[in-house]
């Protein structure tokens, strides 16, 4: 259940996060607009890639700010990622552009922010899909 790297060009940047944020290994994330990555959302939008490490409640700096983590970062368009869906997947999403469940997961039934194009079906649960509205693509707002 995350956002895994299928293929195409990536690379590793880290950026700040804010004081008591958890993450999940996998997560999309985006910006917070103070300058700190966050988990995305049904209604995120200008994503910045894909978090690299879990950060938990427990981690000895858990509450404190700006501390950076590493971000997979597409460096070129149609990077395919493999992603859990809800509902039932079959191939003919294939050309869909969907939403996101949240920030580890396709909403194939959901078409109001189109952030994901399905590129590839991989079963009835998993598709391949490509990220749309990253900060440097198709500029989605946050809503």
């Amino acid at each position: 259940m995350s956002f895994i790297l299928h293929r195409g060009k990536t690379k590793t940047m880290y950026f700040p996060r804010p004081a008591s944020q958890a993450f999940t290994a996998g997560q999309l994330c985006y910006f917070n607009g103070s300058g700190q990555v966050i988990p995305a959302d049904a209604t995120s939008g200008d994503h910045i890639g894909v978090i690299q490490e879990t950060v938990a409640s427990t981690d000895a700096d858990y509450a404190t700010a700006d501390v950076k983590v590493p971000i997979l970062v597409p460096i070129e368009r149609f990077v395919e990622w493999e992603v859990d869906t809800n509902g039932t997947a079959v191939a003919d999403d294939i050309g869909l552009a969907i939403d996101l469940t949240d920030a580890l997961n396709a909403n194939r039934a959901a078409s109001a922010k189109d952030a994901l194009l399905v590129t590839g079906f991989k079963s009835s649960t998993k598709l391949y899909v490509t990220i749309l509205s990253m900060i440097d693509n198709l500029r989605t707002a946050t809503t």
